[in-house]
């Protein structure tokens, strides 16, 4: 796991963000277990992450619109498979790229991203606009996290070892961005199939 601070540029990467959701809307998901997300999500790339009743799963189209998710900026490609080249994951290539806004108070609990077809291949994970606190377990949902404060434009990128620890955001505190408001935004790309 490594912590890149201050990699991302967030002027560069807002207007994309804005054009990706006026294409494919953020919205708040329905887990399998019937509860809703904190955080609203869109995607875009060659398939985008799905939950509702029926699981977790990458689709090619979305569910709200049925046409493909918006395709992946060029910029955001290329700061992924850069920061994961510095990680030490040369090769790296997503084919989407998962888009959370939280809202003060919102939060997402400890998970593993494993709905992935190749756990060889890392997670790039951008953060802007508010501060957080991320929270990172073990292999184990019961192991104990520690956390690790991340502000606008850090990029975390973790694979290996680390691609399956359980981990999280604790939920966003009150404040305002220049830049995005009251809000952070999480741009994690994956490479999904």
């Amino acid at each position: 796991m490594v912590l890149l601070r201050g990699r991302a540029e967030p002027s560069a990467l807002a207007p994309l963000i804005a054009a990706v959701a006026e294409a494919a809307p953020f919205r708040f998901m329905t887990t399998k277990r019937g509860g809703q997300m904190s955080a609203a999500m869109t995607s875009c790339g060659r398939c985008g992450w799905v939950t509702d009743r029926r699981g977790y799963r990458y689709e090619a189209a979305d569910p709200l619109s049925g046409q493909p998710w918006p395709a992946m900026p060029p910029a955001f490609e290329s700061l992924a498979t850069g920061a994961a080249a510095e990680a030490g994951f040369a090769g790296f290539q997503p084919d989407t790229c998962l888009i959370n806004r939280y809202a003060v108070g919102a939060g997402m609990g400890l998970h593993q991203d494993a709905d992935e077809r190749d756990f060889g291949q890392p997670i790039v994970s951008v953060s802007l606009g508010l501060p957080a606190v991320f929270l990172v377990g073990g292999p184990e949902r019961q192991d104990r996290s520690r956390p690790i404060g991340l502000r606008d434009g850090d990029v975390m990128v973790f694979g290996g070892p680390a691609r399956l620890l359980f981990h999280g955001i604790r939920p966003v505190r009150a404040g305002d961005d220049p830049l995005f408001g009251p809000f952070r935004y999480n741009l994690t790309f994956r490479r999904a199939r």
